[in-house]
């Protein structure tokens, strides 16, 4: 959070004698100066500028001391500063941004600047010297900015853990949906399929367990931010805690509607997470009207939350639901092999046998899928699983295929 004390410090100003409007480049041996400003609440102060008063006495009767400004810099955004300038005595001067010349926010007498050294000379004014000097209603507003900036540096501090957390839950998804892959390159090829199967719930387990854990804590902590719901979400679905996960994913969507400024992909998440429940747990339309709030929320994604309607309904054997989400996936991404191959998958369990030549009969649309698969993916994972089913209907496979574009959105 930037904060400033321009008002404070612009207040807190002592009587200077005009400053030279420029300063000529220091010529002979020089020393460097540098140091640190920090303001009245502790914080650094960026901006404005640190001065070199070189200060000498005067040579006549009745003259008082005089002084002209030698060298300066600006403040940078991490409140330091560094000149380079002749040897000598000077007071060192503090401006914020705007201050006239004449007017200075701090200083310190008596700096020594020495041939070919670099000094260190910070600027501190929240020393008690200088906040005893301050009038009663500056020293108030001081008290209620250190107040606020107390609140603010806790709530930094809980959003830097926050991130820091989301940063490992991303990663912990990641990983879980990378399980198979993960337990096949751990296990080795000669591992059986029981346990390819149990080494991959193992790592699902543990992942989504750890961002459980983390988020059911920081939705404790910050429970207004809607991302930390539609990842925990995720986390419960995963565990197949799903009564957990669905009120978990109504509150993001609640959280989003009360929103200012609703984000689409939180959103989308929590939709699509509430269709994986229904589609998991027998309920297809529910599903359906999910995945399709999804796809409207945040049309940008539509394609995806759609494939993964498909892929659903394929894992848990829902053939007619499978065949329609997959259509609608192929309306919006045409060019997707795998959703061929779904439409396909979930066509050909309709198949059906003449009663006088006694050949298999596909459903209208099935070998079309099939072929259309082949065409865009002729070596995926599916391929030789597909061509031995177009062989079994005697088909000739078709190389011709070209997807559709997409559909434009009206």
């Amino acid at each position: 959070m930037k904060r400033t004390i321009s008002l404070l410090t612009g207040l807190l100003a002592f009587a200077l004698l005009p400053a030279l409007a420029q300063t000529p480049a220091p010529t002979g041996p020089t020393g460097k100066i540098h140091g640190h400003v920090t303001n009245p609440t502790g914080a650094p102060q960026s901006g404005g500028t640190v001065s070199l008063l070189s200060v000498g006495l005067a040579s006549g009767p009745g003259l008082s001391a005089k002084s002209s400004e030698k060298a300066s810099a600006e403040v940078d955004a991490n409140g330091d500063y560094k000149i380079e300038t002749t040897p000598g005595f000077y007071t060192l001067v503090y401006r914020t941004p705007g201050m006239t010349p004449d007017k200075l926010a701090d200083k310190v007498d008596k700096v020594t600047v020495t041939a070919n050294q670099d000094v260190v000379q910070d600027i501190d004014m929240s020393r008690k010297e200088y906040i005893d000097a301050l009038p009663p209603e500056q020293k108030k507003q001081l008290e209620d900015l250190k107040a606020k900036n107390s609140v603010a540096l806790k709530a930094n501090e809980v959003i830097k853990n926050l991130n820091a957390d989301l940063k490992t839950v991303t990663q912990d998804i990641k990983d879980a949906d990378n399980a198979s892959a993960t337990a096949a390159q751990t296990l080795g090829t000669s591992a059986s399929k029981a346990d390819l199967d149990a080494k991959v719930a193992e790592i699902k387990t543990a992942k989504y367990t750890e961002v459980e854990t983390l988020m059911l804590k920081d939705t404790a902590a910050k429970p207004d931010a809607s991302i930390l719901w539609a990842q925990l979400g995720q986390a419960q679905a995963g565990l197949k805690k799903y009564d957990d996960a669905t009120v978990t994913f109504k509150k993001t969507l609640d959280l989003e509607n009360a929103s200012k400024k609703p984000n689409p992909a939180i959103q989308g998440l929590a939709e699509s997470g509430l269709g994986e429940i229904y589609a998991r747990t027998g309920k297809i339309q529910d599903a359906n009207d999910a995945y399709d709030a999804a796809a409207k929320i945040n049309p940008t994604q539509a394609g995806f939350y759609l494939k993964n309607e498909a892929v659903i309904f394929f894992q848990t054997n829902q053939a007619d639901a499978q065949v329609a989400a997959a259509d609608k996936a192929i309306a919006v991404t045409p060019d997707q092999a795998l959703l061929y191959y779904l439409k396909g998958n979930g066509l050909v369990q309709k198949t059906t046998m003449d009663d006088k030549t006694h050949k298999l009969v596909a459903p209208p649309g099935c070998m079309e899928a099939y072929q259309k698969y082949l065409q865009l993916a002729p070596d995926g994972p599916y391929a030789t699983e597909v061509k031995g089913i177009l062989a079994g209907f005697n088909q000739t496979i078709d190389n011709t295929y070209k997807a559709d574009k997409p559909k434009k959105k009206s």
